[in-house]
């Protein structure tokens, strides 16, 4: 049996994604404040809290697996 090989690092990493995702929501928040309101504005600030929430995981993570914890994901 042959050993697959390993991801390459641009497919494994999450921070573009948390990147992008948290700017769009930005952008949608910035347009409906002036053009909408209410519900539509807060769903926006809860994705972009959501975001933060996904940087502080990665980081979390990252900080774990460079002090060699067990239970750290490795990417």
């Amino acid at each position: 049996m042959r050993h697959t090989p390993d991801l390459p690092k641009r497919l494994t990493d999450l921070t573009p994604v948390v990147i992008v995702g948290t700017a769009l929501w930005l952008v949608a928040l910035v347009v409906l404040f002036f053009t909408s309101g209410g519900v539509w504005v807060q769903t926006c600030v809860a994705g972009i809290l959501l975001g933060g929430i996904g940087f502080g995981i990665i980081f979390w993570q990252r900080a774990a697996a460079r002090r060699g914890s067990k239970s750290a994901q490795r990417l």
